[in-house]
């Protein structure tokens, strides 16, 4: 347990309002559904005096918060080698590898980057999630956001569901994509399998825009950018339009090799067991020093060799 203690006076802007609202404007580290809670056991008060979440609020008076915060992350720290992209004293941009498992769950719960992150900062167990404020799939690469300090987190997760947050994959499909454009398409878990999501009428509003990068005999390089982040958004979307991904377990059906390939894109292709798809940038508005953040993180080196044996077997069969 730790002691979050604060104090502010009730300003002409605050004047009037309901209290739930007014800490809302004077505490905006704290997310509302926390200061309702705390309104609630008494934990804030008004010149001394619990009070309601509705009750109006006076020009001058003393809120005061005083409130014991259980820790919320209770997964043990490893010493887990991490790569940053980016970092101070708010938050931190992690370049995740492919293969690192995001949050600890059942036969993960070692090894994961929310274990590593809480050795990095164990300030991070007071936050949720270890202060991850988006994911990225186990064998999905590259750069993942994460709050340092609960105002910061309020801010960012605020951020991410404004559209504020901007990411930036790349990623290699199966098949010959003649033209970028927008793929939108609800999403939902699928009927039958569990692991899997699917395009369905039901599901939440998922959209994705993507561009074509370079063109290979039988595969294409697109650029996807996300509008909004459901789970296996892009992996669903390439594979809704008939270009799933290269490697993909789960949505990437069967190999596909162009007629005559070369060995080394056959053994390439055979030998990526994940799916193609790499975060590379992460751009928004610091919530806090207001300063523009841009993090890139570099193309993996399966990914690479992956994109030079698909260009040599181009070049190959240019004649």
């Amino acid at each position: 347990m730790s002691l979050v203690q604060a104090e502010a006076r009730v300003g002409s802007a605050q004047a009037g309002l309901r209290l739930d609202q007014a800490v809302a404007e004077l505490f905006p580290e704290h997310s509302r559904s926390r200061l309702s809670g705390w309104i609630k056991s008494g934990e804030l008060t008004v010149d001394g005096v619990t009070a309601k979440p509705r009750t109006p609020v006076a020009e001058g008076a003393v809120v005061r918060l005083a409130a014991e915060v259980a820790v919320a992350t209770r997964d043990r720290s490893e010493p887990i080698a991490l790569k940053l992209l980016f970092e101070d004293e708010h938050l931190l941009i992690v370049d995740k590898p492919a293969g690192l498992v995001v949050h600890p769950g059942a036969g993960n719960r070692d090894g994961t980057l929310v274990n590593a992150l809480l050795h990095l900062d164990p300030r991070l167990e007071q936050l949720p999630r270890a202060g991850i404020v988006h994911r990225l799939d186990k064998d999905t690469s590259g750069a993942l956001l994460v709050a340092r300090t609960l105002a910061a987190h309020t801010a960012l997760v605020a951020l991410l569901g404004e559209r504020g947050i901007h990411r930036q994959y790349e990623a290699v499909v199966n098949g010959n994509v003649l033209a970028g454009g927008t793929v939108d398409a609800p999403l939902d878990r699928h009927r039958s399998d569990r692991l899997k999501r699917a395009v369905t009428d039901s599901g939440k509003p998922a959209r994705t825009h993507y561009r074509v990068r370079e063109r290979f005999r039988a595969h294409t390089l697109v650029e996807c950018q996300l509008e909004t982040g459901r789970t296996h958004q892009i992996r669903v979307h390439m594979q809704h339009i008939r270009f799933p991904l290269v490697g993909d377990p789960l949505y990437g059906g069967s190999l596909r090799l162009p007629r005559q390939a070369t060995e080394t894109l056959d053994s390439t292709l055979r030998g990526f067991r994940r799916q193609a798809l790499h975060a590379e940038r992460l751009g928004f508005t610091h919530p806090i020093t207001g300063e523009e953040v841009l993090a890139e993180a570099p193309r993996p080196a399966d990914l690479a060799a992956l994109i030079l044996a698909l260009r040599q077997d181009r070049e190959r069969h240019a004649d």
